[in-house]
């Protein structure tokens, strides 16, 4: 008998936990899915007397999910990519990315790559992984970014309308001197569907949950 895969996903915002969910059930049906939140790690990580909390809240987290059987986890969230592969060793299991794949798919698309995200906690490591990937992949992009301003707040006081218009207005500034367009946060993704643009909008969670059934099936 097969046992079906159990995967977990670590979450900062509840606002990811359906959408996670839905591809999921799309692209790995049958698993097993365990959410686990920690809704004030991106508020934490901005501030001075909590940040230095994060990581080993984190590891705490990922060790959850290893002792309930995981097979692997997924981050869900750009801010804390850096922290996966020692979060990864503290657990001994295999913890994802989420948008290590989009950065993979960003660099193989252009050299002129325009980052768009809606916190700057998100954007510094979302710039830094872009690096990681085009180093190995041999690759000296060009990298611009933009914070966009009030954008976050839209979204998290329940306003996703004015939170996709201003993402969407971004796409259109950017597109107009970039070969690609990286939005940093799963939460963006709606964003994309609202616009029409000439180059690549890359997103985060359908290709992380791709190269999460990619690793469940190697």
């Amino acid at each position: 008998m097969t046992t079906a895969p159990r995967i977990a996903f670590l979450h900062t915002g509840a606002v990811n936990i359906a959408p996670f969910g839905a591809l999921a059930a799309e692209l790995l049906p049958g698993a097993v899915v365990v959410n686990y939140l920690d809704d004030r790690i991106v508020a934490d990580l901005g501030d001075a007397a909590r940040a230095d909390s994060v990581p080993e809240r984190i590891d705490d987290l990922v060790k959850a999910a290893a002792a309930g059987g995981a097979d692997a986890v997924m981050f869900t969230c750009s801010s804390i990519s850096e922290l996966a592969a020692p979060a990864a060793e503290a657990a001994g299991v295999r913890v994802l990315r989420v948008d290590e794949a989009m950065a993979d798919a960003a660099v193989a698309a252009g050299r002129r790559i325009r980052v768009l995200a809606t916190l700057a906690t998100t954007c510094r490591p979302t710039l830094g992984l872009l690096e990681e990937r085009a180093a190995l992949a041999g690759a000296e992009p060009e990298f611009t970014s933009e914070v966009i301003d009030g954008a976050f707040a839209a979204v998290s006081g329940g306003d996703r309308a004015t939170h996709d218009r201003l993402v969407a207005a971004a796409i259109e500034r950017g597109a107009m001197d970039a070969e690609v367009i990286v939005l940093a946060q799963a939460s963006m993704a709606s964003a994309a569907e609202a616009v029409t643009v000439s180059v690549p909008v890359l997103t985060s969670p359908r290709l992380g949950v791709e190269r999460l059934a990619e690793t469940l099936s190697a």
